[in-house]
């Protein structure tokens, strides 16, 4: 039921029946005989097919109405549907849709990449613009390759970069890695992440950082990068313990390694500041952009020092790393309406507080759960490892995702083996909104314990 008078978008769930409901499993039907089975996963219990989304609220194809604790992905940041951002792309659309971004750009490119050079810790920098996060990562990889001059690259267990090629080799998770495993790209060493919540302090996990890094230079095939996630997202929103991203970062200052920050999922605020690696201490040479850039739009960023971007050769008319929709106008005008409500809202600073005010709540009430309750902003995670012997213990957040989705919320499970409900709401949500999704999210997970 939802609160009386309360708008969609501010409302809570109004769901009829157990969904997916009628419209929703025709629609079902159709996709499994136009799209590759192993795409979207179908079940009589899911999915419900999106109809319209306003603020943190979705209505799917039969009506309903559900509280998304999920922000499409983490995408819808600033709320679905901002109105800045529908305004600019409006607007956009009626002066320019396409243009030919390495070629004759559209002027809105250039005013994009301007407003993202504000945003970097650096005095002087230089971007590349693309669709998605992997491409953004490429970018990184392919960039760093150059600068350093070592093909080499150090990445995290529990990492999740992408799943196009470049971006799959840095991308730990086996079910993602094995069918393709011929493939990839060899010369990348996995090391361990700490996660704080599960009492880690960064110092195994260095060590053995640094016992990498010497046996790759010992055996002539020395790392020239480190790519890392601030805070794991699809590992189940992994936090570091405090000092290890610095610490990381002066182990590859020392190598003169370069330093890629993907902030495809931290970045934008999510994480209660603009760049959640610089806040930590990574210090990187390069950061990943995308999701909440584009405000619901396919954009995302390779941001980077001057002096290391500068390691591409300059274009003489063929660029060697390109795309056809790079510096999309549609897209350019959400990015820079997004870049404008971040800082006129202060979207950082609501998303730290909003996040404290949900992680103290789900804390208090999931206390004596024996969960573990983890996050930093708006990206936060429920943990069932601690709960659940381990043969009970896989699937468990999909579970309650399924069980979540009957009651009208929408959340996602994160984890190697689906033991992590993700939260990443957005910024938007109401005082209503969270109280509700804490009192659901606290009797949804005593109803999946065993």
């Amino acid at each position: 039921m939802s609160s009386v008078g309360s708008a969609f978008g501010e409302s809570l769930p109004r769901v009829e029946g157990t969904p997916p409901g009628p419209a929703s499993r025709s629609l079902a039907a159709r996709l499994k005989l136009v799209e590759s089975r192993n795409v979207t996963h179908l079940a009589p219990d899911w999915p419900v097919f999106w109809e319209e989304a306003r603020g943190a609220n979705v209505r799917d194809a039969d009506g309903n109405v559900f509280l998304d604790l999920t922000g499409a992905f983490g995408v819808s940041l600033l709320g679905h549907a901002h109105p800045r951002v529908l305004e600019a792309i409006h607007a956009q659309a009626s002066r320019l849709v396409h243009g030919m971004g390495d070629v004759h750009p559209p002027r809105i490119k250039l005013d994009l990449l301007e407003k993202l050079a504000t945003l970097a810790p650096w005095s002087d920098t230089r971007s590349v613009l693309s669709s998605t996060g992997s491409e953004a990562v490429e970018t990184a990889l392919k960039t760093a390759a150059l600068a350093s001059g070592r093909g080499g690259i150090l990445a995290f267990q529990g990492g999740y970069h992408g799943l196009t090629l470049g971006s799959l080799a840095t991308t730990h998770r086996s079910l993602f890695r094995d069918p393709f495993r011929d493939r990839i790209f060899a010369e990348v060493s996995f090391a361990p992440f700490p996660d704080v919540a599960a009492g880690d302090r960064g110092i195994d996990e260095m060590e053995t950082v640094t016992r990498i890094l010497a046996e790759r230079a010992a055996a002539g095939s020395p790392i020239g990068t480190v790519i890392v996630e601030p805070v794991q997202g699809r590992a189940g929103v992994r936090v570091p313990p405090p000092g290890f991203l610095a610490a990381l970062a002066r182990a590859a200052r020392h190598q003169d390694m370069v330093i890629v920050a993907d902030e495809v999922f931290t970045g934008m605020g999510r994480c209660g500041d603009v760049l959640a690696s610089h806040a930590m201490g990574l210090d990187p040479d390069i950061v990943c952009l995308g999701k909440a850039l584009g405000g619901g739009l396919p954009v995302s960023a390779c941001v980077a020092r001057a002096d290391v971007m500068d390691a591409w050769p300059e274009s003489t008319g063929e660029a060697i790393h390109t795309s056809t929709f790079l510096g999309h106008p549609l897209s350019a005008a959400a990015a820079l309406a997004v870049l404008d409500v971040l800082r006129e809202e202060d979207v950082p600073a609501r998303a730290a507080e909003l996040g404290s005010v949900i992680l103290a709540d789900l804390r208090e009430t999931l206390s004596d759960s024996g969960v573990r309750i983890r996050g930093r902003g708006l990206m936060i995670g429920i943990d069932f490892t601690p709960a659940v012997e381990e043969e009970r213990l896989p699937g468990i957040g999909s579970r309650l995702a399924r069980a979540a989705l009957a009651e009208g919320i929408l959340v996602l499970p994160a984890g190697e083996r689906g033991e992590v409900v993700e939260l990443t709401p957005p910024v938007c949500l109401t005082l209503d909104q969270e109280r509700y999704a804490v009192e659901r999210m606290d009797a949804l997970v005593r109803r999946a314990l065993p």
